[in-house]
């Protein structure tokens, strides 16, 4: 089965007004009830990185992990879990962001990845690209190299995936949505 982005779009669901008004959000939980929308995302990301070099894939809370643990688990690399500030047990690390509608604050543990270490970035969805370039402060605080980030989507109005090139980190992504 290829690669279809008409058809994964036709899956994904735009909710307006949530969680804030002016907010067209993107909804990617459509995808894991298609089996079909699935296997399409998962197989045209884990081909990319096949041969790629990556030695971890760092995925962010929540709904890049539901992704990135199909990567890992295809790619056999280790998961590295970026969290959302106090859920992560053991000596962590943070860092506050700033994304479209607030802030926040994600952490990893301090064991997570080490020098030497060349890890791929995965969210479901890149906006304003504060989550992103949040997760690889860490990952570089903690020695590693970052070889790329990928997203399902890419919300290019938000300006997050230039600033995440501007920060020397390329930007995959399989879905671009214009306009807000």
């Amino acid at each position: 089965m290829s690669y279809d982005e008409c058809y994964v779009k036709s899956v994904v669901r735009t909710i307006h007004d949530w969680p804030e008004p002016g907010i067209a959000f993107r909804d990617v939980t459509p995808i894991f009830k298609d089996p079909k929308a699935l296997r399409m995302v998962s197989d045209a990301l884990t081909t990319r990185y096949i041969d790629s070099g990556i030695t971890h894939i760092a995925c962010i809370d929540a709904r890049g992990f539901l992704l990135g643990s199909i990567m890992a688990y295809a790619l056999n690399l280790p998961l590295v879990l970026v969290r959302k500030k106090g859920k992560l047990p053991g000596e962590t690390i943070c860092q506050d962001y700033t994304l479209e509608y607030g802030t926040s604050t994600v952490e990893m543990q301090t064991d997570a990845v080490s020098e030497g270490d060349n890890v791929l970035i995965f969210d479901d969805l890149i906006a304003t690209g504060g989550t992103v370039l949040a997760a690889a402060t860490l990952i570089r605080k903690l020695g590693a190299q970052i070889y790329e980030t990928a997203a399902l989507i890419d919300l290019p109005d938000l300006n997050g995936s230039t600033r995440i090139s501007e920060a020397d980190i390329p930007v995959f992504t399989l879905l671009a949505y214009e306009g807000l």
